[in-house]
């Protein structure tokens, strides 16, 4: 063989829930330092002079992050014979790069005035934008290679029956990242911890984010134990004298999905296409819809307009972030797993009907997705309406529940699918314990469980990232038209500017994404026939 997993991949922790916990630990740092990010960035290039329609533009980071690294990271680690395992080396090395350029998007504006910037010029400005602009692409690059290791690391650890509760467990730990990250973002940290990690709420902020990146997946990257890949030489030699073959194999993996890979994929492209404009405007919609029709006719902003506006779209977010939360950890307990289907315990005889009547009940996850997709619709085609703090932040909180399934179900799905690609049959329910792990074991087939997650999730990406691109072109678009010039609302320029004319350009962006999310619904219910 050209190719062998050797050892077992195991868990520390005493129960499962415990092991669950460690498995998907790193997903709160992941997604504490995107908050931090989709809350204050986009105000933060307001701030510093970027039109509406050039921050639009800086966002292709992202997908642009997702579409090349994710792919090019998975084929990577799948062929990785580091002897730590295939996953975690990565998923340190990013976390290290992700630490060292917040804090320079923190504190941008110090380090070009200590490399001699001239306060106030226009030079320095733009060498400031620049800055901040590059380390935002350097953190999205580097945590699209934590974030595709560690779905993998799921996919590798867990068997096919767990591959679901895993999924849940992610989003779980989504929810609980999003919901510290915006709490911390609506307190004053300020006022609270005193300028000793900076003088703005941004700052502050930035380096909170470096701390948890690095302590949360160094947590998982210690409970976990993988198997650990070895190659023959003439395996090495061929990728050594031909580098373009991780591109041929992600082409030649793209163009050859199984039917039920591709239509989850098609599912998540159409949802993406909704979910951008939501997730990287919509904090900042929340503070100018507060600014347009609540603030006090008269009223003067404060000096830090970018941190009141980041605290006002918290707050708003930190509610919805706790319906997602609550949504996280619920909603798996009322939707049929695979686990369901092999559960051999039998209940007391009292009991047994009416647990089989209830278990009968539950909706699966395919219909769950569906639900949530009409759901995120519903509640975005409200936007353009919201005249109100109240009501957008109340329609923010309906996208809780449409979040944490949209987190939970492509991954459950694909995690499934990949297994039973790689001929994962493992009859166990349980999980892998570190403490039943002593004796190594050695996987003899090229295909065995989880091998092919790096790539097939690096795919899923490609459909994830590829509608942001879209929705960037899109919301260029809408704001070119709808606001062109400086934000009035956040630009210390165009303060005097009246900020309550005229349609707010990202609730349009938020409409647009709903009718995308509709045909994402549609998409959904075709996998069903597969």
């Amino acid at each position: 063989m050209a190719s062998s997993l050797v050892g077992r991949a195991s868990i520390r922790g005493g129960s499962e829930t415990m092991q669950m916990v460690l498995l998907t630990f790193c997903t709160i740092g992941i997604t504490f330092t995107w908050g931090i990010e989709m809350t204050y960035c986009t105000p933060y290039l307001l701030n510093l002079g970027l039109t509406k329609s050039n921050t639009s533009l800086v966002w292709i980071a992202g997908p642009l992050s997702g579409l090349i690294v994710q792919p090019i990271v998975g084929v990577v680690a799948d062929e990785s014979t580091s002897r730590w395992g295939r996953r975690r080396p990565l998923m340190m090395v990013g976390a290290v790069v992700v630490s060292a350029c917040l804090l320079v998007l923190g504190f941008t504006r110090e380090i070009v005035g200590y490399l001699g910037g001239d306060a106030g010029s226009d030079a320095t400005r733009r060498t400031t934008i620049v800055l901040a602009v590059a380390a935002i692409y350097a953190v999205d690059f580097a945590i699209n290679a934590i974030m595709s290791c560690a779905r993998s690391l799921i996919v590798d650890t867990l068997p096919i029956e767990k591959q679901q509760a895993g999924a849940a467990w992610g989003s779980r730990m989504n929810a609980i990242g999003h919901m510290i990250g915006y709490g911390a973002g609506s307190i004053d940290l300020v006022h609270l911890l005193g300028p000793g990690f900076g003088d703005s709420q941004f700052k502050q902020l930035t380096v909170i984010a470096a701390m948890a990146i690095l302590g949360t997946t160094s947590v998982t990257c210690w409970a976990v134990t993988e198997r650990v890949l070895v190659t023959d030489k003439d395996h090495d030699r061929k990728h050594l004298d031909d580098p373009l073959s991780v591109f041929r194999q992600i082409r030649s993996t793209l163009l050859t999905l199984p039917p039920r890979v591709q239509a989850i994929c098609w599912a998540q492209f159409w949802s993406w296409i909704g979910w951008f404009p939501f997730l990287f405007y919509s904090t900042t919609w929340v503070g100018e819809t507060y600014f347009r029709y609540d603030m006090p006719p008269g009223a003067k902003k404060s000096a830090d307009t970018l941190g009141d506006i980041g605290r006002i779209g918290s707050a708003a977010l930190m509610i919805y972030s706790t319906v997602s939360f609550v949504g996280a950890f619920f909603l798996p307990m009322v939707v049929r797993s695979p686990a369901d289907d092999s559960y051999t315990h039998r209940p007391p005889r009292v009991m047994a009907g009416f647990l089989e009547k209830l278990n009968a009940m539950k909706p699966d996850l395919l219909t769950a997705w569906i639900c949530g997709h009409l759901m995120f619709s519903a509640a975005m085609f409200m936007a353009p309406l919201a005249r109100s703090l109240v009501s957008a932040t109340f329609l923010m909180c309906l996208c809780g529940v449409p979040w944490a399934i949209a987190m939970w179900a492509p991954t459950a799905f694909l995690g499934i699918e990949v297994n039973k690609l790689s001929g994962a049959h493992d009859p166990s329910a349980g999980l892998p314990s570190s403490r039943s792990s002593s004796r190594p074991s050695t996987s003899s087939s090229s295909s065995s469980s989880g091998e092919l997650s790096g790539i097939y999730f690096g795919i899923l990406n490609i459909y994830t990232t590829l509608p942001q691109f879209i929705g960037t072109f899109i919301s260029t678009i809408v704001f070119a038209i709808l606001e062109p010039g400086k934000s009035p609302e956040l630009h210390e320029d165009a303060v005097g500017q009246d900020a309550g004319e005229g349609t707010n350009a990202i609730a349009v962006c938020l409409f647009i994404g709903a009718m995308s999310t509709l045909v994402a619904a549609r998409m959904t219910q075709k996998l069903r026939k597969l």
